[in-house]
């Protein structure tokens, strides 16, 4: 699954908060990170996983390309998660720092090309100051995964099937034993050779008339 991670920009966390940033001194309850994929790829995610930290509840929205009018491809706004719980209690720890996988089961539609994902988080507790999703990670379906064999790898003719090599070889026992003869008689010969030069048929500086007969 390590391979199926998508290459993706991350941005910082942008807080929603109603009224004047500069002069509301409560802590803003949500906050909204954007994640951008590649414009020139078509992405279709099978599951995000992140550490939570101090987020209450969670609500995806995917932006994905459409087939509109004409048929042309226009881009829209989508909720595919809402309000997931991710602490049991708000002003409790209770998975305040707990790893999540969210499936494409779990969501509502197919979460099929996807230009834009924003990750909106709640925190309705003023106990935790900041809160946040870190580690963040999306992998892609790949819809050839389970295809065991494509089009393009044509079966195997008869001429082509691998050859069956067990039929009419020899007892590997019997190699053996006459691997191990050889052996010992090459060791006899080793052992018994002379260092002295014999001629091929020559005795005692002249040629044998017997041993020439048979040439």
């Amino acid at each position: 699954m390590a391979d199926n991670c998508i290459a993706c920009l991350i941005k910082s966390p942008v807080a929603l908060q109603s009224g004047d940033l500069k002069t509301d001194s409560s802590k803003p309850g949500v906050f909204v990170i954007e994640v951008t994929f590649p414009k020139e790829r078509i992405t279709n995610i099978e599951k995000i996983t992140f550490k939570n930290y101090y987020t209450a509840f969670l609500t995806i929205r995917l932006q994905q390309r459409v087939s509109g009018e004409s048929d042309k491809t226009v881009l829209k706004w989508k909720t595919c998660l809402r309000n997931m719980c991710l602490m049991s209690n708000p002003h409790t720890e209770n998975g305040s720092q707990d790893y999540f996988s969210i499936s494409k089961q779990q969501m509502l539609f197919e979460p099929n090309d996807v230009m834009t994902m924003r990750l909106i988080l709640r925190q309705p507790s003023p106990v935790w100051v900041n809160f946040t999703l870190e580690d963040i990670k999306v992998y892609e379906y790949n819809i050839n995964k389970n295809q065991e064999q494509g089009p393009w790898l044509p079966k195997l003719t008869l001429s082509e099937q691998p050859l069956n090599l067990s039929d009419g070889l020899p007892d590997p026992d019997v190699v053996a034993s006459s691997v191990q003869q050889m052996w010992v008689l090459t060791e006899m010969v080793q052992n018994n050779s002379t260092s002295a030069r014999v001629g091929r048929f020559d005795v005692d500086g002249s040629y044998d008339v017997n041993m020439l007969s048979y040439i």
